[in-house]
């Protein structure tokens, strides 16, 4: 059976009543499709969690180019992907040939509507609906620190150097852990500049381990840059997967806070 369905983007999308071939697209959403037991037959490169699943699964490209032809060859009878993430013209190819529902993702509570439309879409809404019950339990035990919050530049690349901005869900991520974005006034992923980052005068500097794999030595050329901030290598994933994996989050922010506050006195 076929049904209609609202995606995140505000796409109705046709799709099977229990779909028995998933393709996905996003690495954060297929950790999630799999972790609901979902049937996912199809994954980009960087759709590494959980480990022990993922190696049996084919890789149908990266998040922005596809392998159309091993995608036609899986014969998807869905597709899940994200507004962000995956380019428009590859989402427009699929979806005039398959179902592809589309995720939009820049808060908390978008991330926990999606992890329950997940649910649904994949006929597990009870399991789903328990693991976004218990992420937002998690996350509502964090308590910002009152008054003046410590001011974060969290940098995503290198060359260009580039920050998460306002409208980002690592924006939101650093919010609810009780810092202030050193760019929250700037939109998006914007390119900064290395006198522009010394200008912000953040109290820390977080380093992501992706998209871009910043290391120990860049953490050192970073403090040179910023000799007054604290500079940190942080877990990506922690920050910026919106499925799953947001489990372990708050803990993750909870050990960096306590860090964060060592290193001050």
């Amino acid at each position: 059976m076929i049904r209609p369905v609202v995606d995140q983007m505000g796409r109705c999308v046709a799709v099977p009543q229990r779909p028995q071939r998933i393709v996905s697209l996003v690495p954060s959403q297929t950790e999630l499709l799999l972790d609901l037991g979902a049937p996912v037959v199809g994954r980009t490169k960087f759709c590494v969690h959980p480990a022990d699943h993922v190696t049996a699964i084919p890789v149908v490209g990266g998040t922005k180019q596809y392998r159309f032809d091993t995608i036609a060859s899986l014969q998807p009878d869905l597709i899940i992907g994200n507004k962000e993430e995956n380019e428009r013209e590859g989402i427009e190819q699929l979806a005039a040939r398959y179902p592809v529902w589309m995720s939009d993702i820049a808060s908390l509570d978008d991330a926990l509507r999606m992890i329950r439309a997940v649910g649904d879409l994949v006929a597990q809404p009870g399991r789903a609906t328990a693991l976004a019950d218990e992420i937002a339990r998690d996350f509502a035990t964090l308590s910002p620190s009152a008054g003046v919050r410590s001011r974060v530049a969290y940098l995503i690349w290198k060359a260009p150097m580039m920050v998460a901005g306002q409208g980002t869900f690592i924006h939101e991520v650093l919010t609810w852990a009780g810092w202030a974005n050193a760019f929250g006034d700037l939109p998006r992923y914007p390119e900064i500049t290395p006198d522009e980052l010394t200008a912000a005068r953040p109290d820390h500097i977080f380093l992501s381990s992706e998209p871009y794999p910043f290391g120990e030595k860049h953490r050192v050329e970073f403090q040179t840059l910023c000799p007054a901030a604290s500079v940190h290598l942080v877990d990506g994933e922690l920050f910026s997967w919106y499925g799953s994996r947001l489990r372990h989050a708050v803990a993750y922010l909870r050990a960096l806070r306590t860090t964060l506050a060592a290193n001050h006195d």
